[in-house]
């Protein structure tokens, strides 16, 4: 785990960098501006139908007796509106992931390889096509996954466990690959995210963990109607910020992991020709 903790600290720093804290400015303004147009054009709507449903269906009867169960039985007033804020969420989620990603990505594997992996050569071997069929079909399975563990969620401790694990797993997926794309060749890329999986993985949990504050401050917007706005906007951004510092670990991570594995393969190689000197 140390290699995990040392591409912490040093993504840590990276973060408190003047252009890494402007970099979450253009994916906040343009997932800002998109869902702003999205939620003030379809929420309502949403949740206007998600109410008929209910009605239609005895729902909230329902509802209610297995919230009162459960000693939660006030919870039932926000029902609706809390429901459609979770089926938008993990939309939410993937249009910041997807902004960094294009708009910040780049700009982190610059900034990281320029200062601190100078001597790591570039093999190309991801490429854009590569980064959408990565980020595809992840998040289909991420989607499936997250409609069936979707009834668990609705218990709290449990709404702690599966969903910072579903995002982690999203997030590793994705960042990883966009990590390596410029410096590591195909076969590399593929090495590397079977090798480290789980190191990978493990920052992808911790981010996932990261992001249970914003998720909580969105899906507050179910309580206040009047601070909505605000609570969406504030969501958005930390979203942003999240994936942006998850980015910098992952590819501290990555190219420090690249670099050695580079030099163990070479290490073979340099031996004889240094016999062959002597």
């Amino acid at each position: 785990m140390r290699p995990v903790l040392v591409a912490f600290g040093r993504a840590v720093l990276s973060q408190l960098h003047f252009r890494m804290l402007l970099l979450t400015v253009m994916p906040f303004v343009v997932s800002v501006a998109i869902w702003g147009v999205l939620l003030w054009l379809g929420l309502q709507p949403m949740i206007d139908w998600l109410h008929a449903w209910f009605q239609a269906s005895d729902g909230f009867g329902v509802a209610a007796d297995v919230l009162d169960w459960f000693g939660l039985g006030n919870l039932a007033i926000v029902l609706v509106p809390f429901i459609a804020m979770w089926v938008l969420l993990p939309l939410m989620i993937l249009t910041a992931l997807i902004f960094v990603g294009v708009l910040a990505m780049p700009m982190i594997v610059r900034h990281v390889g320029g200062r601190h992996y100078p001597d790591v050569e570039k093999r190309r071997g991801g490429s854009l096509a590569g980064s959408l069929w990565i980020a595809t079909y992840s998040f289909i399975v991420f989607i499936v996954l997250w409609l069936l563990t979707l009834p668990l969620s609705f218990f709290p401790p449990l709404t702690f466990v599966i969903q910072p694990a579903l995002w982690g797993w999203l997030t590793y997926r994705v960042m990883a690959y966009d990590a390596l794309a410029e410096h590591a060749d195909a076969q590399e890329i593929r090495e590397l995210m079977r090798i480290h999986r789980w190191p990978l993985l493990s920052i992808g949990a911790v981010a996932g963990a990261m992001g249970a504050a914003p998720t909580l401050l969105w899906l507050g917007g179910a309580l206040s109607v009047v601070f909505f706005p605000l609570l969406a906007a504030g969501a958005i951004w930390l979203y942003v910020l999240v994936f942006v510092f998850t980015g910098l670990w992952f590819q501290h991570y990555c190219l420090e992991a690249l670099a050695a594995h580079r030099a163990v393969a070479l290490a073979p190689v340099a031996g004889p020709r240094i016999k062959d000197i002597n």
